[in-house]
């Protein structure tokens, strides 16, 4: 099994990588939807997260409210790692079962595992990674990105770009960065490259 380690800021585009990576036939594992996953009604995560921040963080439905636990995350460093201390050993626990599998499937797969806050998370930076790639874009373009598509305010996508880790965090820790300022084909091409990089290097012995 070959190991990748993708990760970048919110509205980098790492998404679209990870995307383009599993239509070569990667096993694609995204912490984002686990995170999702480990906070639905009748998890331990989500009673945890009831427990520290109220009732008022769940709909009617009974399902996390994400908006209104965003807005309390992100203006409050205290209480966001609070949250990921909650939330981050259920996915670390679920990633693991998910490599695990992937690797009994096929000994030769291709691993990606799509994680925005690698460099934040220090159970993930325990894995044995063959290969860690960041995807990067300067903040101006990220936060038009989330104005256009994600209806934010400029404040807000300013909020969650600096609530995580810094790019040069990221960059230091990167074997490879994807650059996606530019045009989707410019992007394609690095990936694509990529993608020939890893399969010479994941081949049998």
């Amino acid at each position: 099994m070959y190991l990748i380690g993708l990760t970048g800021g919110i509205a980098a585009g790492k998404s679209f990588v990870a995307a383009r990576l599993a239509e070569y036939g990667a096993v694609h594992i995204d912490a984002d939807l686990l995170a999702r996953i480990v906070v639905e009604p009748g998890s331990p995560a989500l009673d945890a997260i009831v427990d520290d921040f109220g009732e008022a963080i769940v709909r009617a439905d009974g399902t996390l409210d994400r908006a209104a636990l965003g807005a309390i995350i992100f203006t409050d460093r205290v209480r966001r790692e609070r949250l990921n201390a909650i939330v981050h050993p259920a996915v670390w626990q679920r990633t693991r079962e998910l490599i695990a599998e992937a690797d009994v499937l096929d000994p030769n797969a291709v691993v990606v595992y799509d994680v925005p806050l690698l460099a934040e998370a220090a159970e993930d930076r325990r894995l044995s990674f063959d290969l860690i790639v960041v995807v990067r874009a300067d903040t101006e373009t990220r936060v038009q990105r989330m104005i256009e598509s994600r209806g934010m305010t400029r404040a807000e996508a300013l909020g969650r770009i600096q609530a995580q880790a810094t790019d040069a965090q990221r960059l230091a820790m990167a074997d490879v960065v994807i650059d996606n300022d530019g045009d989707r084909e410019t992007t394609l091409k690095q990936i694509d490259g990529l993608w020939r990089r890893v399969r010479a290097a994941a081949q049998p012995s």
